[in-house]
């Protein structure tokens, strides 16, 4: 069991994408499937609030120790993290895969997508600050529930 570390900043907006597409599928309390935002993989998610405990096949959770989006949305979905649903509605359909793969610079795809959605920048940092100050505070922790990694 491994303490996770803070996802990259964009990660609570690639999370809240997910919500606004539909595409977290709770499974009972604390499972879930999260499907990427161009719909060719579905990342299992774990949350166990109680014990703290937590797992997910993306990328940045099995393989970069951080809290990946797929934990993230689930713990929107659940209501134990904040939804903002003007900004969500602004970030429905974002091809997050596609934008992380054509920049390769997670600070670029951000502005990328605040210039292209026209995006208030001091609302998303606000937002994006009190994910994160939430997400810290749960201080989540990894167990190897799943063993195989799907391919961000």
């Amino acid at each position: 069991m491994s303490e996770l570390r803070m996802p990259p900043r964009i990660k609570v907006l690639e999370a809240l994408g997910a919500i606004a597409d539909g595409r977290v599928q709770v499974i009972n309390d604390n499972e879930a499937l999260v499907k990427s935002s161009d719909g060719t993989r579905e990342y299992r998610v774990y949350v166990n609030v109680g014990s703290r405990e937590v797992d997910s096949t993306d990328n940045g959770t099995v393989h970069r120790g951080y809290v990946g989006y797929p934990i993230i949305a689930f713990l929107m979905k659940k209501g134990l993290l904040p939804v903002n649903e003007e900004l969500a509605g602004k970030l429905r359909g974002v091809p997050w895969r596609k934008l992380n793969e054509e920049y390769k610079n997670y600070a670029r795809v951000m502005e990328a997508i605040i210039s292209e959605r026209g995006l208030d920048r001091d609302e998303v940092d606000r937002y994006i600050n009190m994910v994160m100050a939430r997400l810290r505070r749960m201080n989540l922790r990894r167990v190897a529930k799943y063993n195989e990694a799907v391919e961000e």
